[in-house]
């Protein structure tokens, strides 16, 4: 990055080199590899019905069931047959120029670790299970494969007009959480973060307390988020071309320039422009979400 350009200060561990990646992958042991397996049969046990088709045949396409974490080289091969993509391991959470620079060059990141039995539910830096099984599988999809190459092209240029916020918004509410209406009619989930996880899962695509608003990209870039908590807005895509189109395709430079350095919307607002596929109840929300111990109904 120029010189001029703010980076955030992480302190990166001695025995990496400036892509932040790992020598090599660690090797786990079998309650490591049991660990793994539960957290797979439990989503396994949620998911049908409720993730998105691509996302399903990605898990088969890669093998990702076949039992304890899945080995990087091999995974990395057949996906780079696929839509030419590999993963790589990182010791944690990492720079976001260094993020954006492996995306851009078809490499994702995966935490070199995975989580205990104490943290078997959640987990505040993200894992191995979080990065391998919610992420990888929907980069065998060649549009979406395609969308994330674009994204971390798109990151160095936030990062020069200081709206890394906008754009990680975007991530989101896409990569993260995001929603794709196939067929027209059916609700699926695409998002890792509701992939990876059990009751999110559920709420994202059948709770009645959330909103789900169909994606328009200067408004997503325009909203805040929540971090530790189910989301009370989705955004939902008609498909994955639709999503490369509205993102890949619209003049950032311009954007970036009439955005202003905060958010402008809250994340339960509905807005005169928004295209509602589902005024949420924000029931969950009202009562205080998880730290009240409300029900994500």
């Amino acid at each position: 990055m120029p010189d001029d350009v703010f980076t955030a200060p992480l302190k990166r561990p001695e025995h990496v080199g400036e892509d932040w990646l790992e020598p090599k992958q660690t090797e786990y042991d079998s309650e490591d590899d049991a660990i793994w397996n539960d957290l797979f049969a439990r989503q396994m046990d949620i998911l049908p019905g409720r993730a998105a088709t691509a996302f399903l045949e990605g898990l088969e396409k890669l093998d990702l069931g076949k039992g304890g974490v899945p080995e990087f080289g091999a995974m990395s091969e057949e996906l780079g047959k696929l839509t030419g993509w590999s993963v790589v391991p990182v010791p944690m959470l990492i720079p976001d120029h260094i993020f954006f620079w492996h995306l851009a060059n078809r490499r994702f990141p995966a935490g070199n670790f995975i989580r205990t039995r104490e943290t078997f539910d959640y987990i505040q830096e993200p894992d191995v299970f979080h990065d391998v099984f919610g992420h990888v599988p929907m980069l065998t999809d060649p549009t979406f494969a395609d969308y994330m190459q674009e994204y971390g092209k798109a990151g160095w240029r936030a990062m020069e007009y200081n709206r890394l916020k906008a754009l990680g918004s975007l991530y989101w509410y896409t990569v993260e959480f995001g929603l794709v209406l196939e067929g027209g009619k059916d609700l699926r989930a695409y998002g890792a973060g509701i992939l990876s996880g059990p009751t999110e899962a559920v709420y994202a695509v059948e709770a009645e307390s959330p909103n789900r608003i169909m994606l328009n990209v200067d408004r997503v870039m325009r909203t805040d988020y929540v971090i530790s908590d189910l989301q009370p807005t989705y955004f939902v895509i008609e498909s994955f071309e639709d999503l490369f189109r509205q993102t890949v395709e619209r003049d950032f430079d311009r954007l970036y320039r009439n955005l202003g350095p905060g958010f402008t919307y809250a994340n339960t607002a509905v807005i005169d422009v928004d295209n509602v596929h589902t005024r949420g109840t924000l029931e969950y929300s009202l009562r205080g979400g998880r730290g009240s111990g409300a029900k994500p109904v």
